[in-house]
């Protein structure tokens, strides 16, 4: 997850029942490289681009606390304060997905009065 400016997207997830099978598709077509990221009795991947080792997505298994994720491309917008954020989210929207602690920050997934699923990423506080 990127620490991006809040407003901005810092990253972009897939969470799917079968991830090996498309982590090797997006290797095939993209020549992305996948990083396994060890979970509990599974491998979730980070994809990198050709040339890099800096990550640019990650492909999830749809278990766990992704069990319930649309297997779409979801991005993960910065916002600086989680709380407040999925406290105006929910007028108009719903919360999908409750706020949960990752990598030192936290995520929650909301969806807009459209129908549209989108993450939500609090950085680490410094």
């Amino acid at each position: 997850m990127s620490t991006s400016r809040a407003g901005s997207i810092g990253w972009h997830d897939l969470a799917v029942p079968d991830a090996p099978i498309v982590r090797d598709w997006y290797c095939a077509v993209l020549g992305w490289r996948a990083v396994a990221v060890p979970m509990d009795g599974y491998d979730d991947y980070a994809m990198c681009p050709p040339g890099s080792d800096e990550p640019v997505a990650g492909i999830c298994h749809a278990r766990g606390s992704n069990a319930d994720l649309p297997p779409t491309w979801l991005i993960y917008t910065t916002v600086e304060d989680l709380d407040a954020a999925l406290a105006a989210a929910s007028h108009g929207g719903r919360v999908l997905a409750p706020a949960r602690p990752v990598m030192g920050g936290r995520v929650a997934v909301v969806e807009d009065p459209a129908g549209a699923a989108m993450g939500l990423w609090e950085a680490p506080r410094v």
